[in-house]
């Protein structure tokens, strides 16, 4: 998992090649007119999605996971706090699509990390990394965030 702001130099942080081709997507695409919804970047292998959504209290909240896409979650316009934690098989999922690629877990996590991610911020979840996004910081907010999600084959370049 990396958590950082777009406006850091991410070309220097040794991050595989499709990240950084995802974070310039980010940061010279003006978010605030994009559509909702799905936009290709690289066909099926990575896209970005674009949800005007609400955060939520922690208890309408579940983890989840992916296992062939990467998703790397940013925050336009809002702020979230999401929680994580590394997949060690302690916990299994109460809900799986795989077509969806979508994997959900219970609220269990004994050891659940949090970040706060304000605006300009992202977080880059790997497979192995389960996450709770959506969390509200004090209250339920109206939010824009971009998951762009990257196909994990794309790590091999």
């Amino acid at each position: 998992m990396f958590f950082s702001s777009i406006h850091a130099d991410y070309t220097k942080m040794g991050y595989p090649k499709a990240i950084i081709r995802a974070l310039d997507f980010l940061k010279h695409t003006d978010l605030t007119k994009l559509s909702g919804g799905r936009h290709e970047i690289e066909g099926t292998l990575m896209y970005a999605n674009v949800d005007d959504v609400e955060t939520k209290e922690f208890a309408a909240t579940k983890p989840e996971s992916h296992k062939e896409y990467i998703d790397i979650q940013f925050m336009v316009r809002g702020e979230e706090n999401m929680g994580f934690f590394v997949d060690r098989d302690l916990i299994k999922p109460v809900e799986s699509y795989p077509e969806r690629d979508a994997y959900f877990y219970p609220n269990e996590a004994k050891d659940e990390g949090l970040i706060h991610c304000p605006e300009g911020y992202y977080t880059v979840f790997f497979p192995s990394d389960i996450h709770r996004p959506l969390l509200a910081v004090k209250e339920p907010m109206a939010i824009r965030k971009v998951v762009v999600k990257v196909h994990v084959s794309l790590l091999d370049e």
